[in-house]
């Protein structure tokens, strides 16, 4: 699976129970109380932020993620039973942790005998033993990353990639899954239902994978993590343009996998790259929820704080690449042109041509063409660009952004009639009903 760039420069939008630790002091909290619905919401929040470190601990115990998710749950339950009473302990996360991590002691101590599970130890204590490589000083040792690791397994699809990384790391729940994507929540239950099935049917180790299985795996994982923020910048489907708790979840993810894997140039390039796309989050629609055009966003509303920490992780990235810019750092490297011009008129269209060159170069594809041929037509002319994008529409099928390009290049090009063809056909067959009013817009304006 080989994920597509944003296209930043599409001219129609920018486009993608025991107890743990000792509570903290204060008031019980009686049953039905404000102060108990408060506890509940708080415990809520901070089960979202600390659940995947929860599951990731259990399941280095346990061996199995479907089971480190239960007993997650079960640590979750103790929090509601005995917060509201004794108060929030001053580490929530250490004590859901600790609970989680006791419970599976627990049940493991129930199913197997001591002498049974020496046995197996010593039984599978050779095939356990990683590659020498473990003893490099920077070799990489962390729950949450072998976690990740094993979400983005590639014998799972692309779907169930999706679904699992986003119920067991971004936190959301199998409703909100569906929600964002616009499936039954039974379809995604079933997805996570299975992928857990088939890792446990595969023996699917609980381990961050060395040497070259590393790299294999780590485009997965990748891929998935930008996946999901594509969705959130730029749904697919539905009444809205935004996602915002797609994206926010993504960079959240790019950024520990950042601080997780802080050697991996690619991993960098990802955050980059987000980094700069999430920038403009506020921008990209007006009030009511319209998509706003590239050039017609109010740049003052970009996150500067956003675009410095981009600039920061794509300077890494290049620093760390000794085989050159990798397609993320590529990309990241399209976005940071945009971030880095105040006004429309100021970017650097030039560049983006040629990297979207150096794109297609390293990663052939004709949506990278497509929108090489937007910059193309930004700093040589739309009728240069137009050839580009004819000689790319066979491979590009109903690809809703096709006739949407070649729209605005007839339109700058004078030739009204065929642009609003176009622009209709782009509305067509988007998926987006937001997408769809803008184009159609679009195809008005050129009566």
């Amino acid at each position: 699976m080989t994920p597509q760039p944003t296209a930043d420069s599409q001219p129609t939008a920018d486009s993608q129970p025991t107890a743990g630790p000792e509570p903290a002091a204060g008031p019980r909290a009686a049953a039905g109380t404000p102060r108990a619905a408060e506890t509940h919401r708080a415990i809520e929040t901070v089960f979202r932020l600390e659940s995947p470190r929860v599951i990731a601990a259990v399941a280095r115990l346990v061996r199995d993620i479907g089971l480190a998710e239960e007993l997650a749950q079960d640590a979750l339950v103790a929090a509601l039973e005995q917060w509201p009473r004794e108060g929030v302990p001053a580490n929530p996360g250490a004590w859901l942790t600790t609970t989680a991590r006791r419970r599976a002691v627990d049940l493991i101590r129930r199913r197997e005998n001591h002498a049974r599970k020496l046995q197996e130890i010593g039984r599978d204590l050779p095939d356990s033993v990683p590659p020498e490589d473990v003893a490099d000083p920077d070799a990489i040792d962390d729950d949450l990353l072998r976690l990740v690791f094993t979400a983005c397994h590639p014998v799972l699809s692309a779907d169930a990639r999706i679904a699992l990384t986003l119920r067991l790391l971004g936190g959301l729940t199998t409703g909100e899954i569906a929600r964002a994507f616009l499936v039954p929540e039974a379809t995604v239950a079933q997805r996570i239902v299975r992928a857990k099935r088939t890792l446990a049917a595969k023996k699917v180790p609980f381990e961050v994978p060395y040497g070259p299985d590393r790299a294999a795996r780590l485009g997965s994982v990748l891929d998935v993590i930008y996946l999901i923020f594509n969705e959130g910048y730029a749904a697919t489907a539905g009444d809205d343009w935004l996602r915002p708790a797609l994206c926010e979840d993504a960079l959240r993810l790019a950024r520990q996998l950042a601080q997780l894997m802080p050697k991996e140039p690619e991993v960098h390039g990802l955050a980059a790259l987000l980094e700069f796309q999430a920038s403009r989050t506020a921008a990209r629609t007006g009030p009511d929820g319209t998509p706003v055009l590239l050039r017609d966003q109010n740049r003052s509303r970009w996150n500067r704080m956003l675009i410095a920490r981009g600039v920061a992780a794509l300077e890494r990235a290049d620093a760390l690449a000794t085989g050159g810019p990798g397609p993320y750092a590529l990309q990241a490297a399209i976005a940071g042109c945009h971030a880095r011009a105040y006004t429309y008129e100021e970017t650097d269209w030039s560049a983006i041509a040629a990297l979207y060159g150096l794109l297609a170069a390293r990663t052939p594809s004709p949506v990278v063409e497509l929108n090489r041929a937007v910059a193309v037509s930004m700093a040589e002319g739309p009728g240069p660009a137009l050839d580009l994008v004819d000689a790319v529409a066979d491979r590009l099928g109903d690809y809703h952004l096709l006739p949407s390009v070649r729209g605005d290049l007839l339109l700058r090009l004078g030739r009204t009639a065929e642009a609003r063809a176009e622009f209709e056909r782009a509305a067509g067959l988007t998926g987006n009903e937001r997408e769809r009013e803008l184009l159609l817009r679009r195809a008005g304006e050129c009566r």
